[in-house]
């Protein structure tokens, strides 16, 4: 299967570079780089938690998603480092929640919440993204949430990022409509329990410790 992914990502990436190499020439200005990330949209047939889904699982967001994930990203590196001189970007698999078609239908069915997609931005390119949570959460709740995902990325050395959008008067289980490419979000629940105590001790997360892997 692995095989198959990093193949595929071989034969897209090098029609991207043979299409770029050209607009190049008939520019006249210098090719740059290939970004080899896999932004979905709403569209049909631009989902990669369908790409997920055609791996074998059931829905988005079961046991096995982060494996899975992990998987695609690592054929969408390998593979595109293969096909193209020059890679850039971040080069990866993107999971933002209202952007893709799969992603939205798996939080409608109730398998894949905030728990799971902080579990699978460990392995892929960003964080959590384009997620809708309740008007009501509150300020500290959200600050946690960006302070976990900055753990991940500081332990990791990886890029990571947040971006959660509170639906003013709406609650878990409603829906807000973007419109476009930005599509639409389920609300999501967030888990319970206040974290405001720790968060308003202040601080910041430490930067890693190169020394150890030197």
């Amino acid at each position: 299967m692995e095989f198959a992914l990093w193949i595929g990502t071989f034969k897209i990436t090098r029609m991207g570079q043979l299409v770029a190499k050209e607009a190049s020439r008939r520019l006249c200005v210098p090719f740059g780089i290939v970004d080899l990330s896999l932004a979905p949209t709403p569209a049909v047939g631009d989902s990669v938690a369908y790409i997920l889904e055609e791996m074998g699982l059931e829905s988005c967001g079961c046991h096995g998603t982060t494996a899975a994930l992990a998987l695609l990203n690592d054929a969408v590196k390998k593979g595109g480092v293969m096909a193209s001189s020059h890679v850039g970007g971040l080069s990866g698999a993107f999971i933002p929640v209202s952007e893709d078609a799969g992603m939205i239908a798996a939080a409608e069915r109730g398998t894949l919440d905030i728990t799971k997609l902080e579990c699978m931005t460990a392995v892929c390119s960003v964080g959590l993204d384009m997620i809708v949570v309740p008007g009501d959460i509150s300020a500290e709740k959200i600050s946690a949430i960006i302070a976990d995902e900055a753990a991940i990325g500081m332990v990791n050395s990886k890029t990571t990022a947040v971006r959660l959008i509170p639906a003013i008067g709406k609650k878990a289980g409603e829906e807000l409509s973007f419109g476009g490419l930005l599509g639409k979000g389920p609300v999501m629940p967030v888990r319970e329990g206040d974290p405001s105590e720790f968060i308003n001790r202040g601080g910041r997360l430490p930067a890693p410790l190169q020394s150890l892997k030197n």
